[in-house]
Formats: structure tokens, sequence, C-alpha cells
């Protein structure tokens, strides 16, 4: 491979804008200069050895650059980042440059063998392992202190010197995976092949999971509409229906295990190895030297760090815990009025006001979710934690807790304290319609608009241009500098989450829920496919190999369902008539199901493989390959 690099030229006549780099207005000369000739600059020099020339405009060059790459760079790098691609005997390895003529598909001159969305990728790793040799700062600034192994793409950024990075639409594909994605309504599976071509894995992946969970939930919502129309009051068949939820729950998530496992197999990420992780942009400290790497990097007191956390970070999560049950109760006070004021006027109206104080109180949760959410990011950022994988974990862990007691406190008040049975069911649908509808406005509907305005006030101005320079590329340039930026699939995947809760949780009160979230997913998957197309920038493609954390959220949530679940079905008339003389038998016998359907729920997901047979023997028969070379070496 050191060989191909340094045949390697960083001219290309055929050059193909993959990545757009944005400096800060009136940025130094020396600063670009200095920058510029690192990107194009050979490996051997430390340089990225990448295509870069500047986005000329009627008023000149406005510190935007285009960042391509030659067809020989774009092989070189998918094998510095391991990318994985399907052989000519369709087996899945890992590309090497050497044995190209092995893939399937490759031919010197066939420059789509990597898609748009790698070599994007490919790129973005490029710049980002610019590191810094003997520069102590960034030339024009001397605040922004550089030392030998710092990411210099990562120090412009936090410095101001960059404004963003970002990887261009192609708009011939993008149209095309429009049309098959959302531009005609059908009946039918996603396009998740172009999604992931297009987007990447991580984005795919969650719209396969969007998909997977909407079909699954259909079972649910069939059988919860003739329990509700039929059998409101009639505990001893919703006992079944609460069983068949459980083990509904159990079921779908080691399925999806599966399926997840084939898709990310089918498109190499199952079989990608995972890099050694680079410190986090943010993370800062003295500087010293990795144990592991040997590199000079910032290096932090884990103590420090741990001091943060549980004196400052874990007592901050507590406060919110505690406000959140202060403005529960609040709501509980809003309800007991407007119970006391439907007594009192026995009107249509008054029946209206019964649901008034639900609908205050879920845009109240929607409010006090997305400020809570930025606090979380400010603190676990605060903590300073090296790695990426630490500050998500820790940040999802808090996002989470709050979130669950946020939007459920409530409903457990209500089941488990004021034995309510029918507030529950209208808490539970008020909460569960209200946010699905602020969550479509507020993330696909108003941006979408935002941009639509946007849109047409960028033509107007460009029309009035008139350059000798590519109108289209500079006017697609100009629109998606000013789109939103895409900052991923957690808050896709927190809604899921906390939808999720709706219908396991208390499916024995409320089998709709399942409904209701049905009817939901599927606007859910065209706006979603709507705002990834229309509104946000092109995500950079991020490999993947399944939903990460996600998966045991989701399982940590159905465990509590069967809690809940049994306690419900123990606090029914009905189940309370079989023991009228001794409560403790009533809650020996609860506890008795609830262990049993626990250990039926652990012993199926125990039986069910996390992968179908053929792929384990795949995956199998790599490793042994593998095993076999390093003996011949």
């Amino acid at each position: 491979m050191a060989e191909s690099w340094s045949f390697l030229d960083t001219f290309d006549p055929n050059f193909r804008p993959l990545v757009v780099i944005e400096l800060a207005k009136g940025t130094k000369e020396e600063t670009i200069d200095w920058f510029t000739k690192r990107i194009v600059d050979k490996k051997a020099n430390g340089g990225a050895q990448l295509l870069i020339k500047p986005l000329v405009t009627e008023n000149g060059n406005e510190n935007i650059y285009l960042v391509g790459a030659s067809h020989l760079r774009l092989l070189l790098g998918a094998e510095t980042v391991g990318l994985v691609k399907e052989c000519n005997d369709n087996s899945m390895r890992t590309f090497t440059y050497s044995s190209r003529k092995t893939f399937k598909d490759f031919a010197d001159d066939n420059h789509n063998f990597l898609t748009m969305a790698e070599g994007q990728y490919i790129i973005k790793h490029e710049l980002e392992n610019l590191r810094a040799k003997d520069e102590k700062m960034i030339p024009g600034y001397p605040q922004a202190k550089l030392y030998p192994g710092k990411s210099i793409v990562r120090r412009l950024l936090t410095s101001g010197v960059l404004v963003q990075i970002f990887p261009l639409h192609d708009r011939e594909e993008l149209k095309k995976l429009r049309h098959s994605w959302y531009g005609q309504v059908k009946v039918g599976y996603q396009p998740l092949d172009e999604i992931r071509c297009y987007f990447g894995e991580t984005v795919a992946l969650y719209f396969g999971f969007l998909e997977y969970f909407t079909f699954a939930l259909i079972p649910m919502a069939v059988i919860g509409i003739p329990y509700y129309v039929f059998a409101w009051e009639d505990y001893d068949k919703y006992v079944m229906f609460a069983t068949f939820n459980l083990l509904w729950s159990t079921v779908i998530l080691e399925v999806w295990k599966r399926i997840c496992a084939i898709m990310t197999y089918r498109w190499g990420t199952l079989l990608m190895k995972r890099q050694f992780e680079e410190p986090r942009p943010g993370f800062h400290g003295v500087l010293g030297i990795n144990p592991v790497t040997g590199r000079e990097e910032p290096v932090y007191s884990s103590i420090k760090r741990q001091i943060r956390i549980y004196l400052v970070s874990l007592p901050f999560v507590c406060l919110c815990l505690y406000f959140s049950l202060y403005v529960m109760m609040i709501y509980f006070d809003l309800e007991q009025w407007a119970l006391d004021y439907h007594e009192e006027n026995e009107s249509n109206f008054s029946s209206l006001m019964l649901f008034v104080p639900s609908i205050i109180y879920a845009v109240v949760i929607e409010i006090m979710n997305r400020i809570y959410r930025c606090a979380a990011e400010f603190l676990t950022s605060w903590e300073n934690h090296r790695l990426e994988s630490s500050y998500q974990n820790h940040l999802v862990l808090k996002v989470l807790v709050f979130n669950f007691l946020n939007c459920f406190a409530s409903l457990f008040y209500i089941a488990f304290v004021l034995f309510d049975m029918k507030l529950l069911r209208q808490s539970l649908a008020t909460l569960l319609i209200t946010s699905q509808i602020l969550n479509q406005f507020a993330e696909s509907l108003l941006p979408y608009w935002l941009q639509k305005r946007h849109k047409k006030r960028m033509k107007k101005r460009m029309c009035a241009l008139k350059t000798d320079a590519d109108l289209s590329l500079v006017e697609q340039v100009n629109l998606e500098k000013e789109m939103g930026t895409y900052f991923g699939t957690f808050d896709d995947y927190l809604e899921l989450f906390l939808q999720f809760g709706y219908v396991s949780l208390f499916s024995c009160v409320y089998p709709l829920a399942a409904v209701f979230a049905v009817l939901n997913n599927i606007t859910e998957i065209y706006s979603d496919a709507l705002k990834m197309c229309r509104v946000y920038k092109r995500p950079f493609a991020e490999p993947t190999a399944n939903i990460g954390v996600w998966q045991l959220a989701f399982e940590t949530m159905s465990v509590i369902s069967v809690v809940t679940n049994c306690i419900l079905i123990g606090m029914s008339p009905q189940v309370n008539a079989l023991f009228p003389d001794s409560k403790m038998d009533l809650i020996l016998t609860v506890a008795l199901v609830e262990h049993l359907l626990l250990a039926i729920k652990f012993i199926m997901a125990f039986v069910i493989p996390d992968k179908p047979r053929d792929i384990q023997i795949k995956l199998a028969q790599l490793e042994f390959e593998s095993l076999e070379a390093l003996k011949k070496q």
C-alpha cells in the first residue's frame, strides 16, 4: 500500500466535488494557504492527499471550498477505513487495493464501485485525521494552540475558523430516491438498500427499525381493537391480552436482531472491525502520552471526571426529576379542578374541559424534555469524556432517565396511587396522541416550511446573479449550506422508545395505544423521509452494525412492562375476588406470575439466536480463513 501512495497525484482532470468546507468570513490568507496545503499534501508529508478548489461566485471566493479525491485515492482510502465489499464468489470481505480485482463490479474505469456516500465518508475520515506535526498554533491565530498529533479540523472548529464541513447532495440520485421512497403513496417496503447507499448504514438502520416496528405493532393493533370495543371491563380476557403483549415485546426485539444481522451483513458493516477510538473533539486536558498508541494527546484525570459526574451532574439530574414530579402534582390539581367544574356544570363544554389538563401537561412535558436535553448535552460535554462512545452512553442515560420519569410518572401515579383506571386511560390516550402531533409538527412540518421559504428567497437571489461559473453548483452549495444540520438518529430513536413505553407499559388498560402508534409511524416514515431529503443537509454516512444502546433500552422497557401489567391485572376486581380473605396470597400469586413471565421472556431471548444460521456459518468461515492466512505468514 505504501508504494501505491507514492504514485498518487493530487491532480485529477475529472474533479468531482464531494464535500464542502466553509471557513469563517475574514479568515486570514496564511491560515487558508496552510490548511489547503495540508489537505492536498502527500500522505508521506502528513497531508490528506485530496483535491480541493474554491467555489467562485459573483462576489468572488466566499471562503467556501469543494473537496474531492481521485479514484485511486478513494480506493486506497477504502482500504484504510476498512470498508467491506462483495466479492465475485458472493462472499463479503474487507476491501484491499492489492486484491481489488476479486471484488464484484470492480474495474479500473468504473468510478461507481464506491458509492458517493462511501467516498464522502472516506474524505471525512482523512480530514479528521489531519494532525499537527511540529506546529505550535494555527498560522494567523496564535490563541489556537496546537501540539503534535492534535486533529487540525477539530481545532479549527473549536476556534471558530472552520464554520462547517458537509457532504454534497447528488441531485439526480436524490430525485430517484425521493420518487421511490415517498414520491408515491403505496403500501410496501422502503428502499432500504437505496437509502443505505445514499445516506449510510446508520440512517438506513433507523428507517429499517421504524418500518419493522410499525409492522410488528399491527398484530397488537388488530387484537387491541376488539378488546377495546367488546371487553372494556373484562379483566379475565385482559390477562390473555397482557400475556400476549409481553411475549410479543420479547419476540419482536429478538427477531429484529436477526433482521439487523442480515441487513448489516449484506451491507458489509457486520464484518467491519471497530477502529481504535480517537479522542472526541471537545475533549481537553494536559498534554501527555497515550499509553496505548504512544502518541501525544490531552490527558484528563478520571478522578476529576468522577467528581463532576457524582457531585454536579447527578444532583442536577435528581433536581430535574424532583421538578418534573412537582409539575406532575400541579397537573393533578388541574385535573381535580376540571372534574369539580364538570360536576358543577354538566355541559358539553365542561366535558371537553376534562381533557384540557392532560393536553396542557403533554405540551409541558415536550417542552421540559427539550430544555432538559440541552442541559444534559452541556453537562455531559462538561464532564469531559475522552471517547465519543462514552459521551453518548452518559448522554443517553441522562436523557432516558428523565424522559421516562417525565412521560410516565403521572401514569404510574394514577395507576398505583390513585387506582383510577378511567383517568389512566384518558391520560394515556391524551399524552400519546398529543406528543405524536407535537413531534410531527416540530420535527418535520415546521422545518420543511421554513426551508421552503428560504429556498424561494435563495433562488430569487441566484437568478439575479450573472456569472460564468457553474450556476447550478453555486446555487446548490448556497442552498445546502443554509439548510439545517441533521444531528443523528438520537431523537428519532427516543421518540420510538417513548412510544414503545406507551404501548407496552399499560397495554391491558388501553389496547388502542398500538392503533395510534401504527397510524403515527406510517406518517412518521413519510415525514422523516421528507426531512432527510428536503429539509436537512446530507449527513455523512456512518457505518454501524446495529442500533447500539437503544436495543438495551427497548429490552429494559419490555422488562418493566412485565411488572406493570402484572400489577395492574392483580389490582383488578375480578382477580381480587379470587382472594377474598388473604391479600398476601394475592401478592404472592401476582409475584409468581410475574417471575414466570420474566423467566419465559429470558428463555425466549436465549433460545432465539441473534444471527441466522447461514450468517453464523459465513462469519465462522471468514474467521477460519483469517486464522489460516496468519498461519501461512
